[in-house]
């Protein structure tokens, strides 16, 4: 069986999370083949390079999440988040894909704002189906066009935000939710989906494979899902150690988000 591993932050990269369970779990394996698509979290880390590979992996792929401290998403030469990114990445929309990206993102941040019913089983509510309708719309919409870290930082994002956590049926700390509040989750929001305009979506990368195995939840689960969703690859997910990351939860200098942004990570 050919293997995706997918890893954020960790495995095969001499500082990462988990890169022993990864390892152990690779050389237990030796009847598989193993493809890493591994996220970086720093340019330290990238710069500290991998541990020692077993003779089952066959390939590495890697793609940062970080972005230099200018805040822009101009990488420095190959190494940068664009150099990873699907051809167009940095084009800006025209009408037809500002009307795809407004009402994908619209399906997406009502989900995200409304709570499901009281005593609706997890992956029952109607939140789910809208949830997953508004994140594959947005991958499909990235894997044609690119551009999609540029309409999430648009203020038509920011918009679509503030009507969806007004709207009816939202709970009172989302409601409360101020400008600032929504331009943290919105730049937070742009951070975690950057997975979805990763080049690794095609029949000779995660099409390839016979199974995905998502070392954790998050950023690292989403090209999983999108395997699922493009080519019918299976997907296994996994957590070793703390199931949520705490920069999910908090600004990038260490400094709290207050409660509406939390919620609206959480409920993310």
């Amino acid at each position: 069986m050919r293997i995706g591993l997918l890893t954020d932050g960790g495995y095969p990269y001499a500082t990462g999370e988990s890169r022993l369970w990864c390892d152990r779990l690779v050389r237990g394996l030796p009847q598989h083949e193993f493809d890493l698509f591994a996220l970086s979290r720093s340019a330290h880390q990238e710069a500290q390079g991998w541990v020692q590979l077993p003779y089952q992996v066959s390939r590495v792929r890697t793609a940062p999440l970080w972005t230099p401290e200018d805040g822009t998403l101009r990488g420095s030469g190959e190494r940068g988040l664009l150099a990873r990114l699907v051809t167009g990445g940095e084009r800006s929309y025209g009408r037809r894909e500002r009307k795809r990206f407004t009402e994908q993102f619209t399906a997406l941040a009502t989900a995200v704002c409304t709570p499901d019913p009281a005593g609706t089983a997890p992956g029952d509510g109607p939140g789910t189906e809208l949830f997953g309708a508004g994140l594959h719309g947005l991958a499909e919409l990235a894997r044609e066009r690119g551009g999609l870290h540029l309409a999430l930082r648009s203020e038509t994002t920011v918009r679509i935000l503030e009507a969806a956590s007004r709207a009816h049926g939202t709970g009172r700390t989302v409601q409360s939710a101020g400008v600032p509040d929504l331009l943290a989750f919105a730049a937070e929001l742009e951070r975690a989906l950057r997975p979805l305009s990763l080049d690794w979506y095609d029949q000779e990368s995660l099409g390839a494979v016979d199974l995905c195995h998502a070392a954790s939840g998050g950023a690292a689960a989403l090209p999983g899902l999108l395997a699922k969703r493009f080519f019918g690859v299976p997907l296994l997910v996994t957590e070793h150690g703390v199931p949520l990351r705490a920069h999910y939860l908090a600004a990038a200098s260490g400094t709290p988000y207050g409660a509406p942004v939390r919620a609206l990570l959480a409920a993310f």
